[in-house]
């Protein structure tokens, strides 16, 4: 098994070098990835985003969850959600609030956006997210797949 600090250095070398991709080659290299990878991931055996990582919870997703939650949305921001540095809201601690031990979500349709689009490996404009990308290869394992089978095509 790979020592996970030099795959990450690695992998910081080889996200240099995306940098002078083409934004439409990188995006569809990253999208067909992503499909490939996620047809064989199991999100269920690792939850590890959930468990260390908050997402960005919007007005609409506090209105959203709380509503579902028959709780006013200050309600909901008082139990679970803090102000960041950033001036985002997100989650007092982690693992997530909303995780089950099973690593199944009890608001999973009406997660918050963040959670609904991670990782983020299959958007357009893949370049302007790459330090993003570069930080999920050490959360999510489905990720460091995606890089991995990246550095086989570009």
């Amino acid at each position: 098994m790979k020592d996970p600090k030099k795959t990450f250095r690695e992998n910081q070398a080889y996200f240099a070098k995306l940098k002078n991709k083409k934004p439409k080659v990188l995006d569809e290299a990253f999208e067909t990835l992503h499909e490939e990878v996620f047809e064989e991931t199991d999100c269920l055996t690792c939850g590890n985003c959930c468990k260390t990582t908050s997402p960005v919870f919007t007005d609409i997703d506090i209105d959203r969850i709380a509503k579902r939650l028959r709780i006013r949305p200050g309600e909901l921001i008082t139990r679970h959600l803090h102000m960041d540095a950033d001036q985002d809201y997100v989650l007092n601690s982690t693992p997530c609030t909303f995780l089950g031990a099973d690593n199944y979500c009890s608001i999973y349709d009406i997660r918050p956006k963040a959670c609904r689009e991670y990782p983020h490996t299959n958007r357009k404009n893949m370049l302007s997210i790459l330090p993003l990308t570069l930080e999920n290869t050490r959360i999510c394992p489905a990720v460091l797949e995606i890089v991995e089978r990246m550095k086989k095509v570009l």
